[in-house]
């Protein structure tokens, strides 16, 4: 199959995926979404003179640019979308399905009339900077490399409404458990160990692993403790050897761990504190409401299902890199919290929907090969995926359709008949 016929099955699933997002909109907001998908596929950009440019309309760039600005200032666009998404990717989680929550960042230090830029701490750097927050939530299953991108969202603590980020972060949280039906397992970083987050996660009974700074007291055997004194007084009945690939390099760690029954101060629920030796001088404390059994498996999911959630940080590097996300120059705060639910669905198409089926798997392989990296695909393939759909796409010449319903049947039926 030729690359130009992949790139016209490529552009026909974009306009059905985008039908099954826009369920709910005006004409003009579907064809508008269905765009920008394309766009930013076909560009790896969220510049809008960029997604302009791969429409190939017959009017002025301008006019184009101007009218994807407009629409991209539609008020409760990104709801809509969100609510469409979750529903579609709702299916694919489990009882069991890790449902990884990462705080992020898009620096913009030197911008210049952005609404509501605030400080921030860039991830690269350490250091604070101007721009915005962004709130990912994806499931990922533990003895499998798929991966759902299931929530997005940026927000800035200047802007009108804002609360707190515990707000933002239970916001999150009640919006995906409530498509998934409180199934999966909540994944947090150390930022997630605060008291007003505990509480939400209890009250709705949904399962958790937080990894613990050290400072908070614990009830073990009658009694508060510091975490860190417990962590130290732990014993740790088993080992294993964990391999961990950073900025290509292979980094090998011999781990211990072990595990002590606890309950948080104020509460009558059951958990467990999973302490962990191996990663660096302080021991990694876990703290679970999972039921942990006297096993040597069971506690070995709960520190499994932790590191596991390190690959989550490549998706967050891949969505940043290969749609170029901090390259956005939108000043309108609506707009860019749009752009960034959008930015979510292109990662979604390109990671889940060309996977879901096995006739879509054809077109994820035509473009892997496009991709045409030097030393093979790596286990962590979307940015492969990324770079071949631009390839695929990039010589494409004839504007994008111009009917764009709910997901023409005709496509999905006939889509590999040619």
């Amino acid at each position: 199959m030729d690359d130009s016929k992949v790139a016209g099955r490529l552009r026909d699933q974009i306009v059905v995926f985008s039908g099954e997002l826009t369920c709910g909109l005006c004409k003009a907001a579907r064809r508008f979404v269905t765009e920008m998908l394309y766009g930013i596929q076909a560009r790896q950009s969220v510049m809008l003179s960029e997604i302009g440019r791969s429409l190939n309309e017959r009017i002025a760039l301008k006019k184009t640019e101007t009218r994807l600005s407009n629409e991209l200032g539609r008020v409760g666009l990104r709801e809509r979308v969100m609510e469409n998404l979750l529903r579609r990717a709702s299916g694919r989680i489990g009882q069991d399905t890790l449902l990884a929550l990462d705080l992020s960042d898009i620096s913009k230090a030197y911008a210049r009339g952005m609404e509501y830029m605030a400080d921030v701490r860039d991830g690269s750097t350490g250091e604070l900077s101007r721009g915005y927050w962004t709130l990912q939530v994806i499931g990922v299953e533990l003895e499998e490399t798929r991966m759902t991108p299931l929530y997005g969202h940026l927000y800035s603590q200047l802007a009108p409404g804002f609360v707190s980020e515990n707000e933002e972060i239970v916001r999150a949280v009640d919006t995906v458990s409530h498509h998934t039906e409180g199934r999966g397992i909540w994944v947090m970083d150390r930022g997630a160990d605060r008291r007003k987050l505990y509480g939400p996660l209890l009250d709705r009974r949904l399962r958790f692993i937080i990894r613990l700074v050290g400072d908070r007291h614990l009830i073990c055997s009658g009694r508060a403790v510091l975490a860190r004194e417990l962590a130290g007084r732990c014993s740790t009945l088993y080992a294993d050897r964990y391999v961990r690939e950073q900025s290509g390099r292979e980094s090998i760690y011999t781990i211990e761990y072990g595990y002590r029954r606890v309950r948080l101060p104020g509460r009558r629920e059951k958990m467990t504190l999973v302490v962990v030796r191996g990663f660096g001088e302080e021991p990694m404390m876990l703290l679970t409401n999972v039921d942990v059994k006297r096993t040597r498996r069971s506690c070995s999911f709960v520190v499994q299902s932790y590191l596991r959630r390190w690959q989550i940080e490549d998706t967050i590097r891949c969505t940043k890199q290969s749609y170029g996300v901090e390259n956005v120059r939108l000043l309108s705060y609506e707009r860019l919290q749009n752009m960034m639910v959008l930015v979510l669905c292109a990662m979604y198409f390109a990671a889940v929907y060309l996977g879901d089926r096995a006739r879509l798997r054809i077109l994820a392989h035509h473009a892997l090969v496009a991709a045409r990296r030097l030393f093979g695909i790596p286990d962590f393939r979307y940015y492969a995926l990324a770079d071949g759909i631009r390839k695929l796409l990039e010589g494409v010449r004839r504007p994008l359709l111009a009917r764009v319903g709910a997901g023409p049947p005709e496509l999905q039926t006939s889509f590999f008949n040619t």
